[in-house]
C-alpha cells in the first residue's frame, strides 16, 4: 500500500535529521581527532552505541536481537561499517568534511558498478552516464593543486568501496532480516572488534569530561543517525527516500564552513554538487524502473 502523505512527509523530516545526526558525528570526530587517535575515537562510538542498544532494548527483546539466519552475512556487514567508520574518520583528520563527504557519496556510484556481477540487475545507459558523470566530479575534487591530502583522498576511497559493498549486503539481508537486529550487529560487531584491538590503540591523553561527552556523542549520534534512518525507509518507498539522501552533502558543506570555517572552492564545490547530482540521477531512474515494473 502507498504510503499516506503525512507519513511520507513525516519520514522525509526523520531522514534529514538522520542525515544531520551522520554530519554532526563526522565533525565531532574530526574536531576530536586533532586530540585523540582515530581508532580510539571509533571504539568509543561503537561502544557507546552498543551499550545504549542493550540497555533500552535488550529487556524487552532479549534473543530476539541476535536471531538471525545468516550470522556470517551480519557479521561481514557489520565489519564492512567498521571499516567505513574507521577509513572515513582517519579521512576526516586529513581532509575538510565536505571533501570527504563527497568522495565516500561516491558509494552509490559503485553499488550501480557492482549491482549487474553481484546481484544481477540491469544497469542502462542513463545510469552509465550517472556514474561517468559521478566520477567526473571525483576528479574536480582531487584535481592537482586542490590543497588535498593525497593519503586522506585514498582512505575516503577506500571507505566509498567498503560503504558500497555494505550496501549491497543490507539490500541482500532486508528481505529476511529485521532491521532491529541488523543494527544492533553493527554495534556488538564493532564493539568485539575494537575492544579486542583496545590494548594497541590506546594512547594519547585521557579525555577530560568535555571530551568524554563529545566521544559519547559519537556513539549517540551514530546509533540515533542509523535507527532514524531505519525508520524513514520503513515507513515510506525507498524510491521516494534515496534522492534525498544527497541532502548530506548540503549539511556538510554548511557544517564544515560553521564549524571550521573551511568552505570548497569553485571547482571543488562543482565537484561535490555533481556527485549529488549523479547520485540522485541513480536514485530516480531507479524509482522509474520501480514503477515500470508495478
Amino acid at each position: 500500500m502507498p504510503a499516506s502523505a503525512p507519513a511520507t512527509l513525516r519520514s522525509i523530516a526523520t531522514l534529514l535529521g538522520a542525515l544531520f545526526l551522520f554530519v554532526l558525528l563526522d565533525a565531532t570526530a574530526k574536531h576530536l581527532s586533532r586530540t585523540y587517535p582515530v581508532p580510539m575515537l571509533v571504539w568509543g562510538r561503537y561502544l557507546v552505541h552498543f551499550v545504549l542498544m542493550a540497555a533500552l532494548l535488550g529487556p524487552s527483546m532479549g534473543g530476539r536481537l541476535v536471531s538471525t539466519d545468516r550470522p556470517a552475512r551480519q557479521v561481514l556487514r557489520a565489519l564492512c561499517l567498521l571499516a567505513v567508520t574507521f577509513l572515513t574518520m582517519a579521512a576526516l583528520a586529513r581532509m575538510p568534511l565536505a571533501e570527504t563527504n563527497a568522495i565516500v557519496f561516491t558509494a552509490p556510484l559503485l553499488v550501480t558498478l557492482l549491482a549487474r556481477p553481484i546481484l544481477g540487475e540491469r544497469i542502462g545507459a542513463l545510469r552509465w552516464a550517472a556514474v561517468l558523470v559521478g566520477f567526473a566530479g571525483v576528479l574536480l575534487i582531487v584535481r592537482p593543486g586542490n590543497g588535498l591530502v593525497a593519503e586522506g583522498v585514498l582512505l575516503a576511497l577506500a571507505s566509498a568501496v567498503c560503504y558500497a559493498i555494505y550496501q549491497i549486503l543490507t539490500r541482500q539481508l532486508t528481505a529476511t532480516e529485521s532491521p532491529v537486529t541488523m543494527l544492533f550487529y553493527t554495534a556488538l560487531v564493532g564493539t568485539a572488534g575494537m575492544t579486542l584491538l583496545l590494548p594497541w590503540i590506546w594512547s594519547g591523553p585521557l579525555p577530560d569530561v568535555t571530551d568524554a561527552l563529545l566521544i559519547a556523542s559519537l556513539g549517540i549520534n551514530g546509533g540515533a543517525g542509523h535507527f532514524l534512518l531505519i525508520r524513514a525507509f520503513r515507513d515510506a518507498p525507498a524510491s521516494t527516500l534515496s534522492p534525498i539522501l544527497y541532502v548530506q552533502l548540503m549539511w556538510a558543506m554548511l557544517v564544515g564552513w560553521l564549524a571550521f570555517d573551511h568552505f570548497p572552492d569553485g571547482p571543488a564545490l562543482a565537484g561535490i554538487l555533481t556527485i549529488g547530482g549523479a547520485g540522485a540521477m541513480i536514485a530516480l531512474q531507479g524509482r522509474r524502473d520501480g514503477r515500470k515494473r508495478r
